[in-house]
Parts: C-alpha cells; structure tokens; sequence
C-alpha cells in the first residue's frame, strides 16, 4: 500500500513539474539589456541554455540606452530589463510600479572601469578643467551620468558648469574623435575599445574613489509581471545564479559569449576585464544610489520639495 501511495505522490510530483515547465514556455520572455559586459551572466544563461533547461523562452533585446527600459517593461515590450539602479529609483520616485529581482554586477573599487575618457590630445591638468567642457554619458539620469557627478563632487568640481550631453555606447568614439565632445564616461567594452582604437585616453578610473560593494546594475520588471509569473522568476534568478558560476570558472570563454551579444572586435574581447558578477540583492546595494541622487536634487517633486518623492527601496526590492 505504502509503495502505491508513494508511486502516486512521484507522478503528482512529475505532474506538476511538467506543467510549471509548459506553463514558462508558453509564456515568452523578452530580456532587454544595454551593450556593456555587466550584463555577462544574462547573455552566459542564454547562450550556455541554463534559461531553456529551466523551462524559459528568454529573448535578448539590445536596448541602446538605459533610459528606454522603463517605458519597455511598462508596455510589456519587455518582461525583464537590465537597468541601472538610478534609472530604476528614478521610476519609481515617478509612480512606475517597478521592482528588481536581482543584481547584474557590483562596484569594485580596483576595477578601472567605468571610466572617464578624453579625447586625444586633449589637455587636462586637473578635474576643474572640465568646467564649461562637454561630456558625452550614455544616458541623462543614467547611471553612468551619476557617478561621474558623484566623483567631481569628491574633487570639489561644481558639475553645473560642466555640460553633459547624451550619446549612445555605440557612438561615443565617433563623436569623440569627431570633437564634438571633449570627454566620454564609458564602461567596457566600448571603453577599452576607445582606447585601443587611440581615440581616448583613460584619465580617471571611476571606481577607485568610489565604495565597493554596491549594485552597478541591476535585473528588474513591473511588480504586476512578479506576482503573474513566480515560477519563472525563480527559474530566471537560479539560471543567473549557475550563469555567475560559469563565468567565474570559465571567464575566457565568458569573454567570447560577451562578444556575441554586444559586438566588439575579437583584439578588445582578448583583454576584457570580467565584472564583478552578482545575483544577489538588499536595500545596502541601492543605498550608496539614494545618497548620491539626493545629493544632485534628482528626487525633488514639481512644487520643488526636497525628497519628497524618495522611494523606499525596501518596497522596490522582490525575493
């Protein structure tokens, strides 16, 4: 009788398994992500099939800049987006329901990257000499665009007499070498392409005067597509999580499924640094975000209140 029974349970068991498996295939994910290696561990479960064995239908989507990812997931043009915590903060101060599941990559003071480039040829003595200069960032509000602000507020440099303009990774060596900005902050691997190609010079590494330990980037969606789809965000979290794992082992080979996804020559891939990979995520990763965007006024409501609008980032933040 205790076999029969125990025989039942096994199929019940199987049963559910299948269907769970059905259910996620039948329902696609689309995986937006921006063109820089931090996202490594999404295009690692993609490419190796640790989102297939798992039941998941995940399509990657090149987004060209951060700021897009909020209007995608709230349309459901995408279901998951990597996104910069700023950007994502900046959402919710605004009244998206967004949240993040997880972090894509966590800051590492002895990395040099991101970093703050100049045009060749371009004298630059001190950080006061950008005053009334042009510096490109991949996104306004962006988080590439905070921590630069972040780090002349550390050198005592006034970032309002500095103009920054929006440029895409992809186009950030053409406009540099084409002068139209005389400086670009930039992660890899457009940055080591940069320098490669002559075109940029690194002058300062950002994170070495930044802290270690916070999310540089992080996976997120809207709080609606959590609650539908519990399932497959826990086959989205451990895929990334066997992801991190691989990459750590196997970083050559990390490199090359880098390259398929954000397309940079074979002789930049070569000596690509790995980021700091990461799954997991808790309110000290953001808080270094709120801090900085405090500081620079990027949560001041409409009648001009001092956060006001400051999310709570324990609210943001899904297990």
């Amino acid at each position: 009788m205790k076999t029969v029974k125990h025989l039942v349970l096994l199929i019940a068991v199987f049963a559910m398994q299948l269907y769970s498996t059905a259910t996620m295939a039948q329902t696609p994910v689309v995986f937006g992500y921006t063109g820089i290696s931090d996202f490594a561990a999404a295009f690692v479960a993609k490419d190796k099939g640790f989102f297939k064995k798992r039941g998941l239908d995940v399509e990657l989507q090149l987004i060209t800049l951060t700021s897009n990812i909020p209007p995608a997931l709230q349309s459901d043009s995408i279901q998951v987006g990597g996104i910069a915590p700023s950007t994502l903060l900046q959402a919710a101060s605004g009244g998206l329901d967004l949240v993040t599941f997880a972090s894509a990559s966590l800051s590492d003071s002895s990395a040099k990257n991101p970093g703050l480039l100049v045009r060749a040829g371009t004298d630059m003595n001190t950080p006061a000499d950008f005053i009334g200069k042009k510096i490109g960032v991949p996104g306004l509000g962006g988080a590439l665009h905070v921590l630069i602000r972040k780090w002349f507020f550390y050198k005592g440099v006034d970032t309002k007499k500095i103009n920054f303009v929006e440029i895409p990774f992809p186009q950030m060596n053409d406009v540099l070498k084409g002068g139209n900005v005389d400086a670009v902050v930039v992660a890899d691997p457009f940055m080591s392409r940069i320098e490669q190609s002559g075109v940029g010079v690194i002058y300062a590494n950002l994170s070495k005067d930044l802290p270690d330990g916070f999310s540089v980037v992080v996976y997120a969606s809207t709080r609606q597509w959590v609650k539908k789809n519990p399932v497959a965000l826990k086959a989205i979290n451990e895929a990334l999580v066997e992801a991190v794992e691989f990459a750590l082992a196997n970083p050559q080979a990390t490199r090359s499924i880098i390259g398929k996804y954000v397309k940079v020559p074979p002789q930049v891939l070569e000596t690509l640094p790995i980021p700091k990979l990461a799954n997991n995520i808790s309110p000290e990763h953001l808080k270094f975000w709120v801090t900085a965007m405090r500081q620079q006024e990027m949560f001041k409501a409409p009648n001009k209140e001092a956060y006001k609008n400051t999310p709570d980032i324990a609210s943001i933040i899904v297990r």
